[in-house]
């Protein structure tokens, strides 16, 4: 037996055990403000019952074996026959179970229910990622669906269900559904009106055929599909089940799976349609418009996504270095790791109360609320997607090499951490799209300003960024080139007014110094060292 060379000591326990939702307090304090009181202690109870279980050991487990082990395509049975499934690990679809159990298909007939739905997906994205995009979609679908009322009718009762149904069968015969999409194709990618995908008309109103491919399609283990495709008076909106009415498999050939950097245990798909049967919904000709509130909807859920990641990178860097001793002390009392873990967690939380400001928007409903959304939006998703790569990379350099190797769980977020920025537009579409608010809905622009106006007065920087924002408004020539970087501003300055509303007043200042009076550098841990560092860091440590 080999001797012992050395014992183990200094060493940080697993961040496991405890509740994901009340160990955050941005959070909590967000689902607070925006709630009717009377649904509080109900919703309380219910995200951190999905909290506890998220910090569970075992659901992390599922998290891990899930990501290990990605989904494998099934083109044939033994016998030779076509059948186009996708496997996944058991772990996979215990994730997805208890998602939509948790309401995250849900939000659209509950009281409150759109903040109370981006508060669990904020939770439980910190799982595994990989499982988002189905009940991302599946949710999304519904306003697109409204378009139809006869198909909303019979379709969203399925989707909305808070029962998880993996099998293959008729949708009417299910408890509950999921939804994919199909979009963009080789030739066009963004550009989805360069689609060639062709919808022919058959005898019975309402329905097509379909001919073509799909470059990305999402879920394609999915029970239902919104696919655009060209019909004789153009881009149009079509739904494509996966299983018709007598049993049989619609023809939905899955032509390979994508080898991603990320998102490995969710399944993105290369498609095929040849002679496909579908339903239209809404009208010839008026696809985009028809489909352009699902991609509104699951552009919050990037943002939404992305926070939740920047939130378990910086839980995982402080939790890290609140054990963790090094030159005589815990790391996390260094002068310049707190700064680091600070200027993380401003980010974090900064992302976290935007997302859930957007989500109240959509329980609102009200016109104000709607024109608001039209350009924030846009602007969140470019800026809080942009924003969480740095945020994981930095924050998984804070366990120093242990950060590097699989173990910890970081790589994984540093994979993720770019998705949610290329999926639902990339950053210059998003940019392009906050120039169309601003050009064609001057009712966009006046939500905007009335929002961040009632920080006015609160903070000088936020009062001169405010100022700025409105010279570089005001001059419109050229502003293409600069979409990026009026869509940031957008951002910043909406992120800053919220904070120095709602959030501690060191974490106020700190961001405020920072990212709107200039006073900070480049990378993270360049915070000024006068500002109160701890307390924004005390705030950021994940403990219920």
């Amino acid at each position: 037996m080999a001797g012992s060379t050395h014992s183990v000591s200094n060493q940080v326990p697993p961040l496991v055990g405890y509740d994901v939702f009340t160990a955050d307090r941005a959070l909590t304090a967000a689902v607070e403000r925006h709630l009717d009181p009377d649904l509080l202690d109900e919703v309380l109870a219910e995200l951190s019952a999905l909290g506890r279980a998220s910090g569970s050991a075992q659901v992390q487990e599922w998290g891990t074996h899930a990501n290990e082990n990605p989904p494998r395509l099934r083109t044939h049975d033994r016998y030779g026959e076509r059948i186009d499934e996708v496997e996944f690990h058991p772990s996979w679809h215990r994730l997805l179970g208890k998602g939509v159990s948790a309401g995250l298909t849900a939000a659209w007939g509950r009281p409150g229910g759109h903040v109370r739905r981006a508060a669990a997906f904020l939770v439980w994205t910190q799982v595994e990622a990989g499982n988002g995009c189905p009940l991302s979609m599946t949710h999304a679908a519904v306003p697109a669906l409204r378009t139809d009322p006869e198909l909303a009718a019979e379709w969203e009762p399925r989707l909305t269900s808070m029962v998880y149904d993996r099998e293959l069968r008729p949708a009417r015969l299910k408890a509950g559904a999921l939804f994919g999409m199909g979009m963009t194709e080789k030739q066009g990618g963004s550009d989805v009106r360069a689609n060639t995908t062709s919808a022919r008309p058959l005898a019975e109103d309402g329905t097509y055929e379909l001919t073509g491919h799909k470059w990305f399609c999402s879920a394609p283990m999915s029970d239902g599909f919104l696919v655009l495709a060209q019909a004789p008076d153009g881009l149009t909106c079509f739904l494509v089940p996966r299983v018709l009415e007598d049993g049989t498999r619609n023809v939905f050939l899955i032509q390979r799976l994508k080898d991603k950097l990320g998102n490995r245990s969710n399944a993105s798909a290369e498609v095929e349609f040849d002679g496909t049967w579908a339903r239209r919904v809404g009208e010839e000709g008026r696809g985009v418009r028809t489909i352009i509130e699902m991609v509104a909807a699951t552009r919050l859920d990037c943002v939404l996504g992305s926070a939740g990641l920047m939130r378990q990178a910086v839980a995982q860097a402080v939790h890290h270095c609140t054990y963790r001793e090094a030159f005589g002390g815990k790391l996390v009392d260094k002068p310049l790791m707190r700064n680091v873990l600070a200027d993380l967690a401003l980010e974090s939380e900064a992302a976290t109360t935007l997302a859930l400001r957007l989500a109240a928007a959509y329980d609102d409903g009200g016109e104000q609320e709607r024109a608001l959304l039209r350009i924030a939006v846009p602007a969140a998703k470019y800026w809080v997607t942009k924003r969480c790569p740095p945020v994981a990379v930095e924050a998984a350099e804070c366990l120093g090499g242990n950060g590097y190797v699989e173990e910890s769980g970081m790589p994984r977020l540093v994979r993720e951490s770019p998705l949610n920025s290329v999926w639902e537009g990339a950053g210059n579409v998003q940019a392009l799209d906050v120039l169309r608010a601003l050009q064609r809905e001057p009712g966009a622009l006046d939500a905007y300003l009335r929002e961040v106006g009632k920080a006015r007065g609160a903070d000088h920087r936020l009062d001169g960024a405010i100022k700025n924002l409105l010279t570089e408004l005001a001059d419109l020539e050229g502003v293409e080139g600069r979409a990026r970087r009026l869509a940031e501003r957008l951002a910043l300055v909406l992120q800053g007014s919220l904070l120095v509303r709602f959030a501690p007043p060191q974490v106020a200042d700190a961001f405020c110094a920072a990212r709107l009076g200039g006073d900070g550098g480049a990378a993270f841990g360049t915070l000024p060292h006068t500002l109160d560092l701890a307390a924004v860091v005390e705030r950021a440590r994940p403990v219920s």
